[in-house]
């Protein structure tokens, strides 16, 4: 079992989404089920079909969050620095091509959010700048070709 990543805020949130799941779509599903076995011959009953497979998707679901929430370690925040890139820093890197900067915070892939600037440790782009400091260029190969970034910062 690979070793997942993840901040306390991150294994919260799983931990809440294992609980949702178990004590409020698990019993909405078995309801669903119940009123379609009511609904008599189950050999052709659709409704019963599609609530025994969303049975299984969501029972798959919680295995795999039970398993990445069993293999986690805790990162400790206050062990972090900014002397090179690591996970949970906050980087600022500037495209030396056309100048234009971007910020990223590096976490765990399962705590990427792109849309919150939350870049997973297992992009090009992260794996790219992990044990890089301000001030260094790094070539990148990301599916455009080879892009070159400089860090010009790194935060907390």
């Amino acid at each position: 079992m690979a070793i997942s990543y993840m901040t306390k805020e991150g294994y919260k949130k799983k931990m809440e989404e294992i609980a949702y799941m178990e004590n409020v779509r698990r019993p909405e599903i078995s309801r669903a089920i119940a009123e379609a076995r009511d609904k008599g011959d189950l050999s052709e009953n659709a409704e019963y079909d599609a609530a025994k497979e969303a049975q299984g998707m969501l029972e798959m679901k919680i295995s795999q969050l039970k398993d990445l929430v069993a293999s986690a370690r805790i990162i400790d925040e206050t062990k972090l620095n900014t002397n090179e890139v690591q996970l949970l820093n906050t980087v600022t890197i500037k495209n030396v091509k056309t100048g234009a900067k971007m910020k990223y915070t590096i976490v765990a892939p399962s705590e990427a959010d792109l849309q919150a600037k939350k870049l997973s440790s297992d992009t090009p782009i992260a794996k790219g700048l992990l044990g890089h400091g301000i001030g260094d260029k790094v070539e990148i190969k990301v599916p455009a070709g080879v892009m070159t970034f400089e860090i010009v910062e790194i935060a907390i």
